[in-house]
């Protein structure tokens, strides 16, 4: 039987902190699970699946995300379709827009520039409501010299220090267009600290848990504990090779954009 296929494209806001990061998993509750029950209780059917541009891990939340809908038999209505989606999701994962593409469109192969960003604050404790958003650092940290290290991230770099785990056929190498931490203005609430800060880095992609490792040596850096050269070392391919261990948590890394390049 002849199978007909629609293809769609939705723009998704969700905040990660309850959830086992995106992709699917037997008994833990994660975004792919509730996204994918959600759209089977709208449609009535299984004759559908879902595709996301990025797995974003436990905790992490995401300001734009997109994932692509195939659905079998039949068109959906789209106006229709997204108010019902936004009437059944849960209250921590909304959906910004939806788009019909075609069959061509491929949204793990299409170019594309993501942006995260890390918020972080240091000194005193902080509200016990900024957890789902931000790392509390309790030591002092000297900000102006990790601004000055963050810049070394950019361009194109070996990062086998900044990837958890590779395995033989990961591909170290990558490009990072701009890596800066500045003041907090972006996200703000009532209950944040005075003062907090954020670690911006947008690049075509990311290896597994590259940015929160990046921050964690830009910690340690802010505490004293390492200086500059170790930083320039972990980048060198020449060096030996060096292991790296902070990973900050999850819950303060934000899909903040996706641009999909024409």
């Amino acid at each position: 039987m002849f199978r007909k296929r629609f293809y769609y494209l939705i723009k998704l806001q969700y905040l990660g902190f309850r959830y086992h990061g995106w992709q699917k998993q037997p008994e833990v509750n994660t975004l792919q699970r509730m996204v994918e029950r959600t759209i089977n209780y709208i449609l009535d059917h299984k004759g559908f699946k879902v595709l996301a541009a990025g797995r974003t891990d436990a905790k992490v939340s995401a300001n734009e995300a997109y994932i692509e809908l195939f659905v079998d038999h039949e068109a959906l209505v789209l106006n229709f379709f997204f108010d019902l989606l936004n009437q059944n999701l849960p209250q921590d994962i909304r959906a910004i827009s939806i788009q019909e593409t075609d069959e061509q469109f491929n949204i793990i192969q299409h170019p594309k520039i993501k942006e995260y960003i890390y918020l972080f604050c240091y000194g005193e404790k902080f509200h016990p409501f900024c957890a789902p958003f931000m790392y509390n650092v309790l030591e002092e940290l000297n900000i102006k010299e990790m601004q000055k290290a963050a810049k070394l991230f950019e361009g194109k770099h070996n990062f086998r220090s900044y990837c958890y785990r590779p395995n033989a056929n990961t591909i170290l190498e990558g490009e990072i267009i701009s890596c800066e931490i500045v003041e907090n203005t972006l996200y703000t609430a009532n209950f944040f600290p005075e003062a907090s800060y954020l670690l911006r880095v947008k690049g075509a992609g990311f290896k597994r848990n590259q940015i929160r490792l990046m921050m964690g040596a830009l910690l340690d850096l802010g505490k004293g504990k390492i200086d500059v050269d170790f930083i320039k070392n972990t980048l060198n391919p020449d060096a030996d090779p060096i292991v790296l261990e902070h990973i900050v948590p999850g819950s303060g890394l934000i899909l903040n954009a996706v641009t999909l390049k024409k």
